[in-house]
């Protein structure tokens, strides 16, 4: 039925979504040690304090979430 909402078709897509990440992660974890280091995160340590905000790091999830949104909503209609 065109236009029908499907909640399982939808829990199944993001739990593929989670494995395949979850097995990027597993195995190619070392490939991923910049992320958090990007130009542009802040980070402030002393001695009793730490403080980190990943604004850059925030971006870049944010950019590649909306390339996959895109491009799944593109076929889907």
């Amino acid at each position: 039925m065109p236009g029908s909402f499907s909640p399982g078709k939808l829990l199944i897509y993001i739990g593929l979504l989670l494995i395949f990440i979850g097995g990027f992660i597993h195995y190619f974890g070392g490939a991923l040690a910049w992320f958090g280091r990007l130009p542009g995160d802040i980070r402030v340590e002393r001695e009793n304090f730490r403080f980190y905000f990943p604004i850059t790091s925030m971006l870049f999830i944010s950019l590649i979430l909306n390339i996959i949104i895109r491009i799944i909503s593109f076929f889907t209609k």
